[in-house]
């Protein structure tokens, strides 16, 4: 939405674009990820897609409330590279934002070791949402933070668009916040290195690492050294 800055804010993002001002004084994400920025995201969306019009702009919003320290690195740049990271990995998990769901459901993802959150039956934990969450070690403990269950309602995260969201910011928060100043090499090793890092799956690394610089091209910031596992 069009709107007058007042001198105050002008000057607040001149000092945001020289990256003087640290985003934990003002993360800034809502303006970063502008809605231009989202319809980008969701330009490859058609009719035929099972997320279209499932991903807004809205809802990552309302699950970012959630977890407010996303993005809260110590200068702005690092804020605008964790930014581009994450719908990097989202762009390419969702296949430009047109599944929910992952195609293949012929595996429950279900860890019967886990005494903490055993399988409810019938229910299957393939991979949904913005990150593909999967396995109920990961369903349960989100669902607990995020206030849904998890383990006996697993489609939630393919239902609701904020579930959606938060289950992605939860699992980005507990695996791969802390290591975004290794480089984005480092995200793509604790999203899915077991099965593309090492040579596996050069094709997909390298996917993720032009969506990542692409995004980083659109936020103006270097998208700095380590881009590969």
């Amino acid at each position: 939405m069009a709107r007058a800055k007042s001198n105050f804010l002008i000057s607040l993002l001149l000092l945001i674009g020289t990256g003087e001002l640290g985003a934990g004084q003002n993360c800034g994400c809502a303006d970063m990820v502008s809605q231009q920025f989202f319809d980008g995201l969701t330009s490859q969306v058609d009719a035929s897609c099972e997320a279209n019009g499932f991903y807004t702009r809205e809802a990552f919003l309302n699950a970012w409330q959630s977890y407010s320290s996303f993005g809260d690195g110590p200068t702005i740049d690092d804020t605008k590279r964790e930014i581009a990271a994450f719908f990097a990995h989202v762009s390419h998990e969702t296949i430009n934002m047109c599944y929910k769901e992952q195609g293949d459901k012929s595996n429950a993802y279900c860890d019967y070791n886990s005494q903490d959150y055993p399988c409810s039956p019938g229910k299957m934990y393939y991979g949904r949402g913005p990150l593909q969450i999967s396995w109920n070690y990961n369903y349960g403990p989100a669902g607990q933070e995020i206030g849904f269950d998890g383990i006996n309602w697993p489609e939630g995260v393919s239902t609701d668009p904020t579930i959606s969201f938060k289950t992605a910011l939860w699992f980005w928060m507990r695996n791969v916040h802390g290591i975004i100043g290794q480089g984005f090499g480092a995200t793509i090793q604790a999203i899915n290195g077991v099965l593309e890092c090492g040579g596996q799956n050069q094709g997909a690394v390298s996917h993720r690492v032009d969506l990542y610089q692409n995004y980083c091209g659109q936020f103006n910031v270097s998208p700095g050294d380590n881009l590969y596992c």
